[in-house]
């Protein structure tokens, strides 16, 4: 699942794209991404002639702000991602005009489109078309029970030490699952939790509460420091994942631990182990983050 640096790399390049674009019409081979309304037509008939004013993230939802006070929501979740470009339709699939990054496999799932006013198209590309498509007027958006809960995020300005000490001393769980907890800190996920806990040599399965002064502040620096490093070179894609351009994103090669079980560690040489953690595999050194 597209986690901060790629839903945050995806809004930055979508702002270079499509900003003051105008919606033209909407193609869906599968309406059951449209959440609201759930009626498909309906949701067509209120996005059509609406204009892009702003984008946005909150968490891992991207927002496209439209005139009168309408927002389109969009969450990728586990295998989406967004791509703008041109396309054509053939024997039921669409193809790019145009040869390069937008031909990848990966890009090839496309479920919606949006046409634009100046030509350009806005797909959603989803293989298991998992993704969530909402349309809200905006008040009632940012009243929302989905959006008030989301905990704080991670380029927040308020995002300090003493926040993020504040928030994991409330809880007594394990270290990785509070990170990816989007209720207390929103943005973190799978591959982040281990690729940040990894470099901080705190264990995974680390209780909270057991954790000391030292352990916090390495996480936090290490925060910090690693969803820089992975906005900086576009995101991760060594799963679904690309960027609107269609390429892949760069972060894969900076990557220690998450889908390297069995390999050796770049520090210790310990082979890399994967366990899992809430249904989901989590990788760790046994000997840099022990228990």
């Amino acid at each position: 699942m597209p986690e901060l640096p790629e839903v945050e790399t995806t809004i930055r390049d979508l702002k270079r794209k499509v900003l003051q674009r105008t919606f033209l019409d909407i193609w869906c081979d599968a309406k059951k991404l449209i959440k609201r309304p759930k009626n498909f037509e309906k949701f067509r008939k209120e996005i059509i002639g609406r204009k892009i004013m702003a984008i946005e993230r909150k968490g891992k939802n991207i927002l496209f702000f439209l005139d009168r006070d309408k927002v389109l929501l969009i969450h990728q979740k586990l295998t989406g991602h967004l791509l703008v470009g041109e396309w054509k339709r053939e024997r039921n699939s669409w193809i790019p005009k145009e040869k390069g990054p937008l031909q990848d496999p990966a890009n090839k799932f496309i479920h919606l489109m949006f046409f634009l006013d100046n030509g350009l198209m806005l797909a959603l590309s989803d293989l298991r078309k998992f993704a969530k498509i909402e349309l809200w007027d905006k008040d009632e958006l940012f009243k929302s029970k989905e959006i008030k809960e989301l905990g704080i995020d991670l380029l927040d300005e308020k995002f300090t030490f003493e926040e993020f000490k504040k928030r994991i001393q409330k809880t007594k769980r394990k270290i990785k699952q509070v990170l990816m907890d989007q209720k207390i800190i929103a943005g973190i996920g799978n591959i982040y939790s281990d690729e940040i806990l990894f470099r901080a040599k705190v264990h995974i399965e680390k209780r909270t509460d057991e954790l000391k002064e030292k352990d916090l502040r390495k996480i936090y620096k290490y925060i910090k420091e690693v969803l820089k490093e992975a906005i900086s070179l576009g995101g991760e894609s060594i799963s679904d994942y690309r960027r609107p351009n269609g390429s892949k994103g760069g972060f894969d090669l900076k990557r220690k631990v998450y889908r390297r079980e069995g390999e050796p560690c770049f520090v210790c040489k310990t082979p890399i182990k994967r366990i899992k953690i809430g249904q989901r595999s989590s990788y760790f050194c046994p000997k840099c983050q022990k228990l």
